[in-house]
């Protein structure tokens, strides 16, 4: 008999539904866990599996950076115009084994990209196995539809990205290229600015990050995520857009004319060292760099390319003796014509000995012996730190490559014959982009500036690098640069250099004319020279400094026939372009030069 109050075991047991509830919520845990999963797949990585689920092209748009920019600017409207950029390109490709009449496909398909049917025909038929061929490489979007509307069995496309250079015959030794990789199906830049600065424009290619199975399977609803590419950074240049082709098309016209094996030019600003324009003759283009026969055409020879300069050195030489107050500008030398040393006798130019002249009127001339007596005032050991301080016989670290730094290692050689031709630009080597801006230290007020060719990189996120003007030395003091200005002004009104002159302008500047050394080592070649001309403009404030380069003319033999010409034709255009007025009659005389009171071991006055 049950007691009253006191529950039965069958009471203490949970009630059936309940069971049931306790019993679902369990089986609902796993449901809910996919079901949150899914919801995490479809809204916050929806972008990752959207792009896994497209097909390879939308895929790869996610995982390849794109290429950065090459700018321009130009003075006129200040627009940025590209040297380089990229286009849609296709590689039409061929599954031999898929195609049931690979010999009509062949005849069908070759008028469409261009290709002979019969080399069509021998590629589609020697392998009746072939898994695959290459029929055009860097196909048009125009010429890839052509193609795709006619339903070609066993052919494909793949959409890559090419390379686009729009402005034809502006240096491509400037700009370089871009070229296969290391890397299978890899591009990398290449000499110029493409191979300077190619990781920051190729940018950072993506990456997938996927969970596989044992059998290494992507698992659908394992953790996957796409790491996005990051584009590459634009390059805008200090490169005027204008004055580059200017340049270009001056500089291929003389080298024509004068048969010449080829020729340089390069502009810069010698107050920031900014590079306006940089040309040389003969280039390459950058879109068929693989037609290029030498390589060593692609190296850039205003940076690259050193060689004896000749009389431009001259100006280094003056500019020393006048700072170090050995000499002046009247400072007077007996010119005999020539000078025993080492047992070499060295000669001006011309052969002739020109009596008592002042420094002014030896520059006019152009005398070898006017240098050697200066750098003998100066002694070996003073020359040689004037020659280091205008930054010769090391790179400028301008930011092209590879660069050359030139050889002024005959200086520490015993003797005195090594120093004496040196101070007229021989035995020594120099790059145009050392001469350029040497020169503009002696314009500018003494101060060598490093020569710089890129504006500012504009990086994928927005942000802006400029770049900075940079002194690197002072070899000489601003009297110095007024009264070597001076002296060059009258080389152009009075010497060799009156073919670089403009009108209604006080232009500064020197010829130089040098040997070229025989393969030997032993002398100098006969008949062969290199006409350079170094100057600026106006000369009291320059706006510009330009070297112009002529490497062995084959119808004149002095500089002052080939260089100075094209420089007085560059010369008026830059005037005219960058708008500065006219400051003098054409009449009027040159300025004159202020003698500077020195001593010499020659008791002339000075």
């Amino acid at each position: 008999m049950r007691r009253f109050g006191t529950p039965s075991r069958r009471e203490n047991r949970p009630a059936p539904q309940a069971r049931l509830r306790f019993l679902g919520f369990f089986l609902c845990l796993p449901l809910l866990a996919v079901m949150l999963r899914l919801g995490y797949l479809q809204i916050l990585e929806h972008g990752t599996y959207a792009a896994l689920a497209s097909d390879q092209h939308d895929l790869e748009a996610k995982l390849l950076p794109e290429r950065g920019k090459i700018y321009v600017r130009d003075e006129v409207d200040n627009k940025l115009y590209p040297l380089a950029t990229n286009r849609d390109s296709w590689l039409i490709y061929a599954v031999p084994r898929n195609m049931k009449d690979p010999v009509a496909v062949a005849h069908d398909l070759a008028p469409l990209v261009g290709k002979p049917d019969v080399d069509l025909v021998t590629m589609l038929t020697r392998d009746p196995n072939d898994p695959y061929e290459v029929v055009l490489k860097n196909a048009t979007t125009v010429v890839m539809q052509a193609v795709k509307e006619k339903s070609f069995e066993g052919l494909g496309f793949l959409k890559v990205s090419a390379r686009l250079y729009p402005e034809k015959g502006v240096s491509g030794q400037l700009i370089g290229f871009v070229g296969p990789g290391d890397a299978p199906n890899s591009q990398i830049g290449k000499y110029g600015i493409e191979g300077a600065f190619n990781e920051l424009l190729a940018g950072k290619p993506g990456s997938i990050v996927a969970e596989k199975d044992a059998s290494g399977r992507r698992l659908t609803i394992g953790e996957s995520h796409i790491q996005a590419a990051v584009n590459g950074s634009d390059v805008v240049l200090t490169i005027d857009r204008t004055i580059q082709f200017e340049a270009c098309s001056q500089i291929k016209e003389a080298v024509e004319r004068h048969q010449a094996d080829d020729g340089s030019i390069v502009v810069m600003d010698p107050n920031t060292g900014a590079i306006m324009a940089m040309c040389s003759f003969p280039d390459f283009d950058p879109t068929e760099y693989g037609k290029v026969k030498d390589i060593g055409d692609l190296n850039n020879p205003v940076v690259f390319t050193a060689y004896e300069p000749g009389s431009i050195f001259k100006s280094f030489t003056m500019a020393a003796g006048i700072h170090a107050e050995k000499i002046g500008p009247k400072t007077t030398y007996i010119d005999t014509g020539s000078e025993e040393i080492d047992d070499f006798t060295i000669r001006n130019s011309d052969g002739k000995a020109h009596g008592l002249q002042t420094m002014t009127q030896a520059i006019d001339e152009s005398l070898n012996t006017a240098t050697i007596f200066v750098q003998r005032l100066l002694g070996k050991d003073s020359f040689r730190n004037y020659v280091d301080a205008f930054g010769f016989g090391k790179r400028t670290e301008i930011e092209l490559s590879p660069e050359g730094k030139g050889n002024v290692s005959s200086l520490v050689k015993k003797g005195s014959i090594w120093a004496a031709t040196a101070s007229y630009g021989q035995g020594v080597t120099a790059t145009p982009i050392q001469l350029v801006a040497g020169y503009a230290a002696l314009a500018n007020g003494g101060k060598l500036m490093r020569p710089y060719i890129v504006d500012e990189i504009i990086h994928p996120d927005g942000t802006r690098e400029r770049t900075k003007p940079q002194v690197v030395s002072t070899p000489v003091d601003p009297r110095t640069s007024r009264l070597i200005s001076g002296m060059l002004v009258s080389a152009v009104e009075n010497g060799h250099g009156k073919r670089a002159g403009v009108p209604g302008y006080w232009v500064a500047g020197k010829t130089g004319t040098a040997q070229v050394a025989r393969g030997d080592g032993l002398g100098y070649q006969k008949d062969v020279t290199i006409g350079s001309f170094v100057g600026f403009a106006p000369a009291s404030d320059p706006r510009f400094i330009m070297l112009i380069k002529i490497n062995h003319p084959k119808d004149v033999q002095w500089a002052e026939s080939s260089a100075a010409p094209l420089f007085g034709t560059m010369a008026k255009f830059l005037l005219t372009y960058l708008k500065v007025p006219p400051e003098r009659n054409i009449a009027e005389p040159p300025p004159v030069v202020v003698p500077v009171s020195t001593s010499t071991n020659t008791g002339a006055e000075s």
